[in-house]
């Protein structure tokens, strides 16, 4: 049996030392992004990515050979284990496989097979099958017999023939050929249940669908799957063949009769064998193939769907932050008002307000100028206005501040407010802001996640920003493992300043978590700031192994050494000491010094611990010490007028913020409420293979309007301006009849609309950012 580090070498294309150095490391209790960053040399330069994938591979194989062990121990109790099982069970690579192989020695129900043994009728199941020649009564008529409950003939032939049944379905091989064989000819039809049609207008698309299984995408497959579980489609898996005539039988039947070398040759027990096959393929064989693909689509759907809520998180985390800048957040509203909040520029709360400019009250003068003073009296830069109900409305509001107050030179910007709710509710928010009402928690929340998205983001919990693809569909542990490590993954890029940080952004960084992150920020406020970052070894139960982890990730600004500011780790320092002897400088003096540093040799500092990769690593940080992988800050413009789904018009062009990015293509934010899809064939002039090659959530696009929906609230879009626009299109109103399904079978559209997968893809772009 191939070891798990030669299996995880093998299938990322790496050495198998880079392996088992890595393994070592994560067995150690190392991190992730501590590994990537700081351990280059033991891993051979594995990037996180590699590290992630590693480190999933690692606990499947692991439990693949713990179940493993678990079946063999089981099959050898049974004194079952030959040779030829125990090399079939060490070569199995996928848990399916090693089920299979498994599957005749489980501990099972009593069954029709199961009773048939008991009465003595295997032996003549093996008489059948080994000689057809002999005429099935004539050979079943020794086993009659009052005392093991075999009444006649018939009832010795049925017993035999549940035996075979069982037999023919428990052969591992011969179920892996079939399952593969319809995999790949098979195919996924869905059609609507009757009087579904309105209820389930939403999944109109799949009323009459069929698609070939390998190749249905992600989005469809859960599409569908949910439409099924929502009682508004019947799904059944199909392959040509499946079904066939008695007499006549199929690829699937055929292949099973040549396992067993069963023919129609015209011999007595030849029919009686077939009608065996037949009914072991329809009842019992193709029943369990049906079930298992049905798994295997939704595990691959899912996977997918979670990459891609996991890239979208990503995307998010890191947005171009807004930085330190006093932000009024507006979360907007009609009937209970626009509540404000006011962060000042280290985002601390001073100021919280509710108006009311909008119906039923319209005090819109009024709010104009008290939010005006709000502004002069804290020095507002930013407006950060929410983008739900009444944005649109609000954002009006904001561009008359900005215009009656211009010696302020405020700028507004319309930002996601996905998951600001669950914030305000939160005990984070709780403990944060106690003397804040809970609407202005919102509004608090709003204005700080312009300032810094990651900062605010990790507050809240990732599954309530909804950016991801049918995530209520998924696993939820799978789910919470990848989006966790994506956030992990996001803080430790960015680093963290230690003096600043909440507890929730200080829990994600290497080493740490939640109750540590509470010590260090008590520690902060009974000591005051942390002067260095050997200080942090003061803090109650943080020792040498959690400092380790942290330190390089960790930030203090204006502290007492310059490198504490700077991604390099305090255990290269003595590298730092030999370049600054080297080149006759003082630390101050050689930070941002690129002239200096670009002459360099990093092989002339290396030594046994710390080598060319991670002395190369510490020179560009201390050309750019601190720095801030997230793009520039930039926002979109929504066009004056445009405040509506009705407002649209085929052949608009306008600008908006990528929301949400899905395998079928791109959302995008232009300021209507409603998102409007740019379908992955619209994206690009080349053909590309993920829309995540040409966007990314928060980018401020550019966008030309196709065709509007307006009672399914779908908006067609394309990146492409000079895409040709359909002759008198025209938005079509509600009054209008829905275009009938049946003509839209080849080209389907994603479910979305106003329904359930709508609320799953709301707005999250916290602070758009345009991708360099």
């Amino acid at each position: 049996m191939t070891s798990v580090n030669a299996l995880i070498a093998e299938e990322l294309g790496v050495g198998e030392a880079q392996v088992a150095a890595t393994v070592a490391l994560l067995d150690g209790g190392a991190t992730v992004p501590f590994i990537a960053r700081y351990r280059k040399e033991n891993t051979g330069g594995l990037d996180d990515a590699q590290l992630r994938k590693l480190d999933e591979r690692l606990g499947y194989l692991r439990d693949l050979n713990e179940r493993r062990t678990t079946i063999v121990e089981s099959i050898r109790a049974q004194g079952k284990l030959t040779p030829p099982l125990a090399v079939a069970l060490a070569a199995a690579d996928t848990k399916a496989r090693l089920e299979d192989l498994y599957l005749p020695y489980r501990p099972k129900r009593r069954s029709k097979a199961h009773t048939a043994r008991e009465a003595g009728l295997e032996p003549l199941a093996q008489a059948l099958l080994a000689k057809p020649e002999i005429a099935p009564e004539r050979a079943a008529a020794p086993f009659v017999s009052a005392d093991t409950g075999i009444a006649d003939t018939e009832a010795a032939l049925e017993g035999a023939k549940a035996i075979l049944i069982e037999h023919f379905a428990e052969d591992a091989d011969l179920v892996g050929r079939l399952r593969a064989d319809f995999w790949r000819c098979g195919q996924l039809a869905s059609k609507m249940r009757k009087g579904k049609a309105a209820e389930g207008a939403k999944f109109s698309d799949y009323f009459a669908w069929s698609e070939c299984l390998e190749r249905m995408p992600s989005h469809r497959i859960l599409a569908i799957f949910r439409g099924e579980r929502e009682g508004v489609l019947d799904v059944d898996l199909a392959a040509e063949g499946e079904d066939s005539e008695p007499g006549k039988p199929g690829p699937f039947e055929t292949a099973i009769c040549s396992r067993h070398r069963i023919a129609a040759r015209g011999r007595p027990g030849d029919a009686w064998l077939m009608e065996v096959v037949r009914t072991a393929w329809r009842t019992k064989i193709r029943t369990g193939i049906k079930q298992d693909l049905r798994t295997r689509l939704f595990e691959r759907a899912e996977d997918e769907a979670v990459k891609v809520f996991a890239g979208n998180l990503k995307d998010l985390l890191l947005a171009a932050p807004a930085g330190g800048r006093a932000t009024l957040g507006l979360d907007p509203g009609y009937r209970n008002g626009v509540k404000v909040a006011v962060a000042d520029a280290t985002g601390r709360i001073v100021a919280v307000e509710t108006t009311y400019p909008h119906e039923p009250q319209r005090r819109w003068k009024e709010a104009v100028a008290s939010l005006g003073r709000l502004c002069r009296q804290h020095r507002v830069e930013l407006i950060a206005i929410g983008n739900g109900t009444a944005s649109r409305e609000t954002e009006r509001l904001a561009a008359e501040i900005v215009a009656a107050n211009p010696d302020l030179t405020l700028a507004k910007v319309t930002v996601s407010e996905a998951g600001a709710s669950v914030y305000s509710a939160s005990e984070i928010a709780s403990r944060e802001l106690p003397d804040l009402d809970v609407s202005h928690r919102g509004a608090a929340s709003i204005a700080r996640r312009l300032q810094d998205p990651l900062a605010e983001l990790v507050k809240i919990d990732p599954k309530s920003i909804g950016v991801g693809q049918y995530q209520h569909d998924v696993s939820e542990t799978k789910l919470s493992r990848q989006l966790s490590a994506v956030v992990e993954d996001a803080v430790n890029a960015v680093g963290v300043d230690v003096n600043t940080a909440s507890p929730a952004l200080l829990a994600q960084v290497s080493g740490l978590g939640a109750s540590m992150a509470d010590r260090i920020v008590a520690h902060r406020d009974a000591n005051g700031p942390f002067r260095t970052r050997t200080a942090l070894k003061k803090v109650q139960g943080l020792g040498p192994k959690t400092f380790e982890l942290a330190a390089g990730f960790l930030r203090i600004q204006g502290g007492d050494d310059p490198l504490d500011a700077s991604g390099v780790h305090p255990e290269s320092y003595p590298v730092v000491r030999r370049i600054l002897q080297a080149t006759k400088s003082d630390i101050r003096v050689l930070l941002g010094n690129t002239a200096t540093l670009s002459q360099l040799a990093p092989e002339a500092f290396a030594d046994d611990r710390f080598g060319p990769p991670t002395v190369r690593d510490i020179i560009s940080e201390l050309e750019k010490p601190g720095r801030d992988p997230r793009p520039a800050f930039k926002t979109a413009s929504f066009q004056e007028g445009v405040e509506t789904i009705g407002d649209l018009r085929p052949g608009m062009q306008l600008e908006g913020v990528v929301t949400n990015v899905a395998a079928f293509g791109a959302f995008v934010d232009i300021g209507v409420h409603q998102d409007g899809l740019v379908h992955i064939s619209a994206m690009a002039r080349r053909r590309i293979a993920s829309p995540a090659e040409v966007v990314r959530t928060g980018e401020v696009v550019r966008v030309l309007v196709l065709s509007v929906d307006v009672p399914r609230k779908r908006i067609a879009l394309s990146m492409r301006l000079d895409d040709p626009i359909e002759a008198g299109a025209q938005p079509r109103r509600a009054s209008e009849p829905a275009p009938d399904p049946r003509r839209m079978q080849s080209k389907p559209t994603p479910a979305t609309g106003g329904g359930a997968l709508a609320d799953a893809l709301r707005r999250a772009g916290a602070a758009p950012s345009k991708r360099n």
